[in-house]
């Protein structure tokens, strides 16, 4: 079942509802002693990507939502393949069930509600699984992912993307962008959950990002744009060249 949250206002003071949305069927990878995540193969999906052009794949959860471990299990899956840039964008309104996301910044919820926003959508729900920032899924069912990853492929397309001495450009193309830097990462993680929904479980992450930096502004003309050092030496850093609030994806590229 998805999760889903409806806001009036602002995040932090309008008022919540919750209500269960759709039904999934296919595999449970939370052990059912109520253990660690288990090992999940990765779904068997064509991207037409590849390491220097990875189709880009958000998932937002909370540690605090029942809901969340399969879908989380099935994009840590795929968190090691080159041709695709697995991200986990742990949000914040679940927080208020029990149990405080450790990964969650109201950043990743207004990233959430920007793609919600500008479908037409007025509510935001958990899990879910943003393609190339266009397509949608809930992400639980591993067919289900695959087949929309394979549905909403950028292929190769869009402007070039140069990292080098400190600074990246994006190259000509067509278009306006905002040029987004992510930090991430890349280990597993895994973290004991000690109350609310998944009270009693460890759950495993990868790729959990930890920083999102808007550059600058991107026209069609080549431009470049320092790097912020990361914030930890594990992190890894990659480029979103995004059209607007919650727009699609043009370009990506691990740096």
């Amino acid at each position: 079942m998805t999760r889903t949250a409806s806001f009036s206002l602002l995040f932090a003071s309008a008022a919540l509802a919750v209500s269960g949305a759709f039904a999934f069927g296919g595999f449970n990878p939370i052990d059912p002693s109520g253990g660690v995540t288990a090992a999940v193969a990765a779904p068997a999906v064509s991207t037409g990507a590849d390491a220097v052009h990875p189709t880009v794949v958000e998932l937002f959860e909370s540690q605090g939502c029942s809901d969340c471990p399969p879908a989380n299990a099935n994009v840590n899956a795929l968190a090691a393949r080159p041709d695709i840039l697995a991200l986990n964008f742990a949000v914040t309104y679940w927080d208020q069930l029990g149990w405080k996301d450790t990964f969650a910044k109201p950043a990743y919820t207004a990233r959430q509600w920007d793609y919600s926003n500008a479908a037409g959508r007025g509510q935001v729900a958990t899990p879910q699984v943003i393609i190339n920032g266009g397509g949608t899924v809930v992400g639980a069912n591993p067919q289900t992912l695959a087949r929309a990853i394979h549905d909403n492929a950028r292929g190769l397309g869009g402007p070039q993307i140069m990292a080098a001495n400190g600074k990246v450009t994006v190259g000509k193309g067509r278009g306006h962008a905002t040029v987004w830097i992510v930090q991430y990462d890349p280990r597993t993680l895994t973290v004991p959950i000690r109350a609310g929904e998944n009270g009693g479980r460890s759950l495993d992450h990868r790729n959990v990002v930890r920083s999102l930096v808007a550059l600058g502004h991107w026209n069609g003309a080549p431009v470049t744009f320092g790097v912020p050092a990361p914030g930890d030496r594990a992190y890894r850093s990659a480029i979103l060249v995004q059209q607007g609030k919650g727009g699609k994806i043009i370009a990506a590229s691990r740096i």
